[in-house]
Order: structure tokens, then C-alpha cells, then sequence
């Protein structure tokens, strides 16, 4: 008598079943029945053993029956009759970091997430970002383990709140804006605090820019003295009349040569110093030059001289007369006349800029040498 197993498998079984004929499937030689309940074991090692019992094989001498069921109670492998493995979560450990101040950039004080299992991590922003001012701002890490076949990759997120730094001109400026628009809010690289305002398609600063950092973090040069403003070549900065004074810094901003706008550092992350054309695009939207610049100007004379014809400031806009400094080097026209640098050059010795007068409700279209003091309005990308 011979008993083999056929290449039919048995279907899975649960440890200590009862499996019936159907699965005790092995044939023999000779016409022996099959016990209708076979006892089948699992070992750990995902080896089936099967316990054959056949009942008119009790009386067969031993050298008859025990090779059979030596055959049937061996270990057999059963290699298709996998058990479904399930893949755990690794355990991922990191909390809401501290606050940081606008400017810091993300490192491994704030991106220091670990992990139960050897893997990588993948964070979001990268390394080396820096946020905008704000507040629950997400901080996502993907964390890839190394024994992918046991463990899954999952995501983390916390919150960092981004804080404004101190800066002693934010909060100080006397403009009257329009208490019937919606601004948004800019921080520069100073961590000064501006009104935006969005106008047609374009969102523009509603304040003077008066930074002292280019935003990639370097110093703009403070020039005071008139000699060494005119022989510039570089760009810099000035107060009006060098006033020191914060209230009027806060309001009118800070004047800037060309030299400056031109780095194309000048303006903040995510936006730039408007180009001719796009000074056009904002007086066309409002109906033309003529009539522009009511539209844009703050109202009453609280910084503008009287009469400050056709002012409305309907659009948020809130342009103020910083005046600028001359070819001479000198400090005029504040309260009279707002005068603002575009990114257009006309020769190499001369820009397109943009004024507006307290006696007109027009903007105008000029050109000044590059070494002049101008107030600089920012335009978002």
C-alpha cells in the first residue's frame, strides 16, 4: 500500500479543525476509507500535522499500516496556505514646537521628529523655509521605514506659531485708511508690518515700505550726508530730513535711491517693486491719470497740504506725501507731493516713477536720475 498527496492543497485551516474528506485528500494503492474526522495540528513553524485514522486498518498487521500512517502524520509544508500578515504603524514621537519669530528658519530645533523604527523622514516645508507670520501654521513630516515589508509609511503633522519680531514702528503710523476696505497684512524682512490692499488684479502695499534689510537679510546702507548720497552708486536709504523720529517713519516710510530698487532684493519675499507698465495697468483700472489719483490718495489734510483735490482714497490705496530727496541732496516737498519709483529704467541714467500732487487729482508720469530718494510702493508677484 502507498499513500501520496495529490497536487490538490487543502484549503486553510484553522489550528486544531476538523478536517473531513475533502481535505484529508490523500489517495492510496488500495481501497482503505478514509475516517470521516481527521485532527489536524498546527506547529508554529506553519507545518500541518495530520492524523490519520483509518478504521479497517486496526486489524492489518503492523508492518501493513504503519507506513501509511507514517506517510499521513508527517509534517507536511504547506507553502501556498500563507497566512495574511499585517504591516504595523510605526510609532512616530513629535510635539507643537516653540514659537519662532518671522525670519528664523526652519532647522532641527523646530523639524526634530523620531521614530520607534530605523527610516527616513521627509518634511514639509523642507529644512532652510521660512513662514510667514502666523499663527497654527502645519509642520508635516512622511517617515519612510527601512523594513518596509513589516512596517507602514505614515505622516505626522504638529503646529508652530510664527510671531512678528519687535519692531518699534509697527502700530505708529497716523494714516487714515478707509475704514470700508478689507486690507491684508506683509511682513518684511525687518519684521515691519504693512496694510495690503488689492486692487482690480493686483494686490499692492496700502503703506510706504521702510525697511533696513533686503530680504534676503543684508543691511541696505544708511546714508545721511548729502555729499556721499550724491556720489552713490550702491544702493541706500534715508529718513526724510534724517528724522529719527518714529511716528513719522511709521507713516511716510523710508526714501530709497534706485540703486536699491534695481538689486531686486528690495522688496519683500513674494514681491517686487512695480514695473512702469504696471503702474499704467492700476491708473487705467480706475479710469486713467486724470482721475487716479483721488482715488488713491488718503483723504483730508492731516498729512496732505490743503487742498488736496479729488482725494477719496476709495481704494484702500492711502497714498501719503513722503516727498523725496533732490539731485541736490536736499529734503523737499513733504506734505505736497508723493513721488514713488518704478523697476522701468528709460536711459541708463534715468526711471520711470509715479507722483501725485495735493493740488491735482491726477498721477503723473516722470523720470528721475537713479540717485534721487524715493518713497517705494511693493507689488505682489
Amino acid at each position: 500500500m502507498f499513500i501520496g498527496w495529490l497536487t490538490c492543497i487543502p484549503a486553510v485551516l484553522l489550528p486544531h479543525s476538523l478536517c473531513r474528506s475533502t481535505t484529508a485528500n490523500a489517495p492510496a494503492n488500495r481501497q482503505i476509507p478514509i475516517a470521516s474526522v481527521v485532527s489536524v495540528h498546527w506547529k508554529t513553524n506553519r507545518q500541518l500535522i495530520i492524523n490519520f485514522k483509518n478504521s479497517k486498518l486496526i486489524n492489518m498487521k503492523l508492518e501493513n499500516w504503519i507506513f501509511p500512517l507514517f506517510i499521513m502524520g508527517a509534517s507536511l509544508m504547506l507553502t501556498n496556505c500563507n497566512k495574511e500578515v499585517t504591516n504595523k504603524d510605526p510609532l512616530i514621537t513629535w510635539a507643537n514646537p516653540a514659537d519662532i519669530t518671522y525670519g528664523t528658519l526652519l532647522n532641527g530645533t523646530q523639524l526634530n521628529a523620531t521614530a520607534d523604527v530605523p527610516g527616513t523622514f521627509v518634511y514639509t516645508p523642507a529644512t532652510g523655509s521660512k513662514l510667514d507670520v502666523g499663527a497654527n501654521q502645519d509642520l508635516e513630516v512622511d517617515f519612510t521605514p527601512t523594513d518596509a515589508s513589516n512596517y507602514n509609511t505614515v505622516t505626522k503633522t504638529v503646529r508652530i506659531n510664527v510671531i512678528a519680531p519687535i519692531n518699534p514702528t509697527n502700530g505708529k503710523t497716523t494714516a487714515v485708511f478707509n475704514s470700508g476696505v478689507t486690507y491684508g497684512t506683509l511682513t518684511d524682512e525687518d519684521g515691519n508690518i504693512y496694510k495690503t490692499v488689492t486692487i482690480g488684479t493686483q494686490t499692492w502695499m496700502a503703506e510706504n515700505l521702510r525697511t533696513t534689510k533686503y530680504k534676503d537679510g543684508t543691511a541696505i546702507s544708511n546714508v545721511a550726508g548729502a555729499n556721499e548720497w550724491g556720489d552713490l552708486m550702491t544702493g541706500a536709504y534715508c529718513n526724510f530730513n534724517n528724522t529719527n523720529n518714529i511716528d513719522t517713519i511709521a507713516t511716510y516710510g523710508r526714501l530709497y535711491n534706485w540703486y536699491a530698487v534695481n538689486t531686486g532684493k528690495l522688496a519683500p519675499v513674494g514681491w517686487h517693486i512695480p514695473t512702469d507698465a504696471e503702474w499704467t495697468k492700476l491708473t487705467d483700472y480706475l479710469g486713467g491719470q486724470s482721475v487716479a489719483g483721488g482715488k488713491l490718495k488718503e483723504i483730508g489734510t492731516t498729512h496732505w497740504d490743503s487742498p488736496n483735490i479729488g482725494a477719496t482714497n476709495e481704494t484702500g490705496f492711502t497714498a501719503l506725501p513722503g516727498g523725496y530727496r533732490d539731485i541736490n541732496c536736499t529734503f523737499v516737498s513733504i506734505g505736497h507731493v508723493g513721488d514713488w519709483w518704478s523697476s522701468s529704467e528709460r536711459t541708463i541714467y534715468n526711471v520711470y516713477y509715479r507722483f501725485m500732487p495735493d493740488v491735482y487729482s491726477n498721477v503723473y508720469i516722470g523720470y528721475f536720475n537713479k540717485e534721487l530718494g524715493l518713497s517705494v510702493r511693493c507689488i505682489k508677484d
